[in-house]
């Protein structure tokens, strides 16, 4: 095919050179020659604490230089990009310091991406990254399920005339019908930050499991409760410290007593089968990260996901 475009050949030239993408994809805005576009977003002006997560986009990308082509069953030698075309479409700009505006446009630049019925997965930025996304996604697909990997709800209310920061964008979200509670769930949650907003989301109809839950009831009933509960059109947004700081510090509020990168990979390999719509990670912080270890759990954890839509695709 003409329009078939694949990643650098690993093997092919050291990995550290040629074009700076995720996992070697080619570099192009040409969306007729995409199914997938990785979409840099590298905001963090609404953050509360410790910032940073504006290089994130770029540590993902450089971490994902130790990728190389696989699938989780060993004996499988197909790597996504043999029935997805993947695509690098690079960073959207934004406005450093005017979160209204970077929001507006994070959402004109993700809408025509959406209309092309190219799937678009996300590298944050902090989590308002999200709310332009599901806006744009939403407007396509209608009301959405939330599939939400993270230490907090991200459901405070703000204040008055400061509606947005990064514990906010849920909250904004089912005020604007981008989501149904009901059919969404949240996964991971615990520490302070959380505690006292927990009781709300779960008023407000989320499906709650705590990082204490999922601790007592482990992998197989969790994603049994995702695949019942999340109905509609899936958004699969992933904060990096929905995993212990043992396996992931690089990143603004981290909460100890988490989930580990083996427990994290699984629930994204659980999501085959779902409505899948839209996936971000958000919330790298490379400032605070040791040896890249966050970096490179949020890069496997794209290609992770990346399988998990190869699984759903026929042969390109």
């Amino acid at each position: 095919m003409t329009d078939r475009l694949f990643p650098a050949d690993w093997q092919r030239g050291p990995r550290y050179s040629g074009a700076y993408t995720f996992a070697r994809c080619p570099a192009t805005r040409d969306l007729s020659l995409a199914d997938v576009a990785i979409i840099g977003v590298p905001m963090d002006m609404s953050v509360l604490y410790r910032s940073c997560a504006r290089f994130g986009p770029r540590g993902i990308r450089d971490a994902s230089g130790q990728l190389r082509p696989h699938h989780w069953e060993a004996e499988r030698l197909e790597p996504p990009f043999d029935k997805l075309r993947v695509i690098d479409y690079g960073d959207i700009e934004v406005f450093p310091g005017y979160i209204e505006q970077s929001i507006e446009q994070v959402q004109s630049a993700l809408a025509p991406i959406v209309d092309a019925d190219v799937f678009p997965v996300v590298l944050g930025g902090d989590h308002s990254t999200t709310l332009p996304v599901l806006r744009a996604v939403a407007a396509k697909h209608g009301t959405l399920s939330l599939v939400h990997f993270d230490a907090h709800p991200d459901f405070w209310p703000g204040e008055p005339g400061r509606p947005y920061h990064h514990g906010t964008v849920f909250r904004r979200a089912v005020e604007e019908n981008l989501i149904d509670p009901a059919a969404s769930v949240q996964i991971g949650i615990r520490g302070s930050v959380s505690a006292g907003i927990i009781p709300a989301a779960r008023e407000a109809g989320f499906h709650v499991i705590t990082g204490e839950e999922f601790w007592r009831q482990g992998l197989r009933p969790t994603l049994e409760a995702v695949q019942r509960i999340a109905s509609l059109p899936v958004y699969v947004s992933l904060d990096i410290d929905s995993v212990d700081p043992a396996f992931a510090p690089g990143t603004g509020t981290p909460e100890v007593a988490g989930l580990t990168s083996r427990e994290i990979i699984e629930l994204v390999r659980g999501l085959r089968g779902l409505p899948l719509v839209a996936f971000d990670v958000v919330e790298v912080a490379p400032a605070y990260d040791s040896s890249e270890i966050t970096a490179l759990l949020a890069a496997n954890l794209v290609y992770e996901f990346l399988l998990v839509l190869s699984e759903r695709s026929g042969s390109a």
